[in-house]
């Protein structure tokens, strides 16, 4: 299970007073609010910074860290990930899950037939898509309904699910 989630990539400094411009890749931007504290991942460090002020700007989230007071001190974050570990993250509803636990689950029909793993989630309008791989990398796609997604069982990296008509060729 994946420790840390990803919430926001440092697109840009704001100013000249240390801000940052994060591209949220949080289903909720305003849960950066609720935080305290952020990981930074450069990709060669990771290092914590507690949050002084957030502010949005059209589609940015505009965060400043405490004893950062300069673009100085902070353009070298520039293309980094924010990220917070899992106990951070927002509680879940019944029949929610991570997109992060769901990646790599094997899918087996209700007749009981492995048809792949799961390799992507697509985030629709209306439900997500579940991108389902096989060994021959031919992909299948099934749609998060109650109708197709029987049972998801994270602790065992399983998918029960019921194939309906014409989802496979």
């Amino acid at each position: 299970m994946i420790e840390y989630f990803q919430i926001g990539i440092i697109a840009n400094t704001h100013g000249i007073k240390g801000e940052i411009k994060v591209l949220p890749t949080t289903d909720d931007p305003k849960r950066f609010e609720l935080l305290d504290k952020v990981f930074v991942d450069t990709g060669k460090i990771t290092k914590e910074f507690e949050i002084e002020t957030v502010r949005y700007s059209k589609q940015f989230v505009l965060l400043k860290f405490k004893g950062v007071n300069s673009i100085n001190d902070i353009e070298y974050l520039k293309s980094s990930t924010i990220k917070i570990p899992r106990d951070m993250a927002l509680p879940l509803e019944e029949d929610e899950y991570y997109i992060s636990d769901l990646i790599g689950l094997e899918v087996i029909t209700d007749e009981g037939n492995s048809i792949g793993k799961i390799k992507d989630v697509l985030i629709t309008g209306s439900n997500e898509v579940y991108i389902v791989e096989n060994e021959d990398r031919k992909q299948i796609l099934l749609p998060a309904i109650k109708e197709c997604i029987l049972n998801v069982d994270i602790a065992n990296n399983t998918m029960k699910v019921h194939i309906m008509k014409g989802l496979i060729d």
